[in-house]
């Protein structure tokens, strides 16, 4: 009887043995293919985006024709070659606003991803708010003074406070 009650505990262990090594693999596919699929995420934004510029019909101000992009189209329009935040999309335009409103501490992604009504506990859409947030960054409407931390531009902030202040008079 003592030989069956070894066998089988030797088995179990093997058995246990094999189950671990696979929960490692299992586990490293996991990691792969959750990072594919952040990847695919924000490719899929972009090019949503790039498509919705696209759809979005020309708005003549003033009567003149409108401007011609030079050079390639921008979902994200470079400050410089914006007249405001109007020029963003209504995302873009509700991260700058969630920026200004988070003040000198910053906004950070997983914050970013609750103001675009998007799961902040999923890894991938908080990886897409933090690309939407590097996007603004590189096109010069944010700054990231600390790591993770996003704020408005000198320029930004000055306009909120003239528009607060004016407003009370």
């Amino acid at each position: 009887m003592r030989a069956v009650l070894e066998a089988r505990r030797k088995a179990a262990a093997v058995r246990v043995e094999e189950l671990e090594a696979e929960l490692v693999r299992v586990r490293a596919d996991l990691v792969s293919a959750e990072e594919v699929l952040r990847h695919r995420v924000i490719g899929l934004e972009q090019y949503l985006e790039a498509l919705a510029e696209e759809e979005a019909p020309a708005v003549v101000a003033g009567g003149s024709s409108p401007r011609k992009p030079v050079g390639p189209r921008r979902a994200v329009p470079h400050r410089e070659n914006a007249a405001g935040v109007e020029d963003l999309s209504m995302d873009y335009q509700a991260l700058m606003a969630a920026a200004l409103d988070a003040g000198a501490d910053g906004l950070g992604a997983r914050r970013a991803a609750v103001v675009l009504d998007w799961d902040s506990a999923s890894v991938s859409r908080v990886e897409g708010a933090r690309a939407r947030l590097k996007r603004l960054v590189e096109r010069g409407w944010l700054v990231e003074e600390k790591p993770g931390r996003f704020t408005p531009c000198a320029l930004d902030r000055d306009a909120a406070d003239v528009g607060q202040s004016g407003g009370g008079s």
